[in-house]
């Protein structure tokens, strides 16, 4: 089956709270899909500016939107134990009524973790934690009382009351780029993201695509979303056709969710026009 046509924003949490809330409304009511900020302490691209914490955060947010979809995009598996994470994403499904999208990744910014005196593990350790975790956490989600035996994480009869609000549990969304990461993708996502060119995202679409068929899944119940950055890619905010231009390169690659970063003050007036002229149009297509 297909899926339908999504557009998000993704906002550093580098904003004052004042304009953190304004703009965040203000997205909810043009009528985007969802909201997402991100997990770091600090932000890669200016450590030395101010940077909220990512689920804290989320959780206030929560309580001032009503409508739009909201997440962390995607949240570091090696900044908490699942269970704590799963304790977090559950209190924000409830504070929202049921609007959470669980993003989870693996964990990728070595500075960050250096600076937490916790070196970032082999890639072969980050993948064996996050498919522990994703399963940990689809578990708790499910079930009021969970045990667990991992290689690194463990669960005694860890009680989860209350459940999340939506059944069976909160959509997940898993950032993944490689094979083995996809593999655990295909099996427990209902949306996968990653970023690049789109010559890359054809790629792995098609490797997503291999791995679910290895276990029987249809390719198509799996939303692929793009996480779109400003400060790699060309500026969709420049103009309406702008905006339509990138839509249109990664619709042809398998795209159906378009989460990008937010815009520019100068052009939040782009950002009003594409609500209003263009999502409808591609909605509808």
């Amino acid at each position: 089956m297909g899926q339908p046509l999504r557009f998000g924003l993704c906002v550093d949490q580098n904003l004052s709270w004042p304009k953190t809330v304004e703009r965040w409304r203000l997205f909810e009511e043009l009528g985007f899909d969802s909201v997402w900020d991100c997990d770091h302490y600090t932000q890669p691209s200016r450590p030395t500016g101010p940077y909220f914490e990512a689920w804290t955060l989320l959780s206030a947010l929560a309580g001032l939107t009503s409508r739009i979809r909201i997440g962390v995009l995607v949240s570091c598996n090696t900044f908490r134990h699942p269970y704590l994470l799963a304790k977090e994403a559950s209190t924000v499904d409830h504070v929202s009524g049921g609007r959470l999208e669980f993003g989870l990744g693996a964990g990728w910014f070595e500075p960050e973790q250096r600076m937490l005196g916790t070196p970032l593990p082999e890639k072969a350790e980050l993948v064996g934690r996050f498919r522990e975790a994703v399963e940990i956490c689809d578990s708790l989600f499910r079930n009021e009382v969970t045990t667990y035996e991992g290689r690194w994480y463990q669960l005694r009869e860890a009680a989860f009351r209350p459940l999340p609000v939506q059944k069976p549990r909160p959509p997940f969304t898993l950032g993944a780029h490689r094979p083995r990461m996809l593999a655990i993708v295909a099996r427990y996502a209902d949306s996968w993201n990653s970023y690049g060119p789109p010559g890359v995202i054809r790629e792995r679409n098609a490797v997503l695509d291999e791995q679910c068929a290895a276990i029987g899944r249809d390719p198509g119940s799996l939303r692929r979303s793009l996480y779109y950055s400003i400060a790699r890619e060309a500026d969709p905010w420049a103009s309406v056709d702008a905006f339509q231009e990138v839509v249109g390169r990664y619709r042809e690659v398998g795209i159906d969710e378009f989460i990008l970063d937010h815009p520019k003050d100068e052009q939040l007036g782009v950002l009003e026009k594409v609500a209003a002229d263009v999502l409808p149009k591609l909605r509808q297509a």
